[in-house]
């Protein structure tokens, strides 16, 4: 790995022997070890987790304003990573947007990515602006709670509020700036993957964001379904037809 692709990638597990490549996207306010058991569950497949700026061991940098500039950076990154490896882009809830314009990116630049999976993510008309308008930090703990990826005691601690909640903070300023471009439309299949009660659920309009195939799968949970339930055997099974297609069924 370059020196650009081990400041933004953490490779959970080194494989070098993998015919794959997954690159992992986490969600509003979180780090690269929220993926750091996926690369000894998919076996046969190097795993990376990206380091978003201004938290875990990039704290003392500014963190992201900008989402397309973040994806860009990110596809960079993934670049550097040399040979012609299939990489396909997992993310979660705003992971799957960082996903979405680190494909774009890697399309311009003539790497474009196997798969996209958008996890927490499902095919839809894009939400109207204004059921975002409350982005005050109260608020924010209050809706990490609601969307059960956080335990409402960490929300409490002191040191969460000083260190933890004002990146997701912005994080969550970032996603609600994006534009939301329909273009370029991608080149790669989508696989959508929600909970069944996940009425949190980032909506998007993927048909439209690809001219290729969208997978949609609902599997049983809420908006972190992924923490009690990774979708392994899932990734495993299309993950495997990317890098031998003629396999695929």
């Amino acid at each position: 790995m370059t020196g650009d692709a081990m400041v933004w990638l953490h490779r959970t597990v080194e494989r070098p022997e993998a015919e794959a490549r997954l690159v992992c996207f986490p969600h509003a306010g979180g780090s690269a070890s929220f993926f750091r058991d996926w690369g000894g569950n998919l076996p046969g497949i190097e795993v990376f987790a990206v380091c978003y700026p201004g938290r875990a061991e990039r704290i003392a940098e500014e963190p992201p304003t900008d989402l397309i500039q973040l994806g860009a950076d990110i596809a960079d990154a993934v670049v550097s990573l040399g040979d012609d490896r299939p990489v396909s882009l997992f993310g979660h809830s705003l992971g799957a947007v960082v996903a979405l314009e680190t494909a774009r990116r890697l399309e311009e630049l003539g790497r474009g990515p196997a798969r996209l999976f958008a996890s927490g993510s499902r095919d839809a008309p894009l939400p109207d602006a204004a059921e975002y308008e409350d982005q005050s930090p109260e608020s924010v703990a209050q809706r990490l709670v609601e969307l059960g990826g956080t335990d409402a005691e960490l929300v409490a601690d002191p040191y969460f509020q000083e260190l933890v909640l004002p990146y997701i903070v912005s994080d969550g300023a970032m996603f609600h700036a994006y534009p939301n471009p329909m273009e370029p439309v991608l080149q790669c299949p989508v696989t959508t993957i929600f909970g069944d009660e996940d009425v949190d659920a980032d909506r998007r309009p993927w048909r439209e964001l690809t001219s290729s195939a969208l997978d949609e799968h609902v599997v049983p949970g809420d908006h972190f379904y992924l923490t009690p339930n990774p979708p392994y055997a899932l990734l495993q099974r299309q993950l495997a037809a990317a890098s031998n297609p003629a396999g695929a069924e």
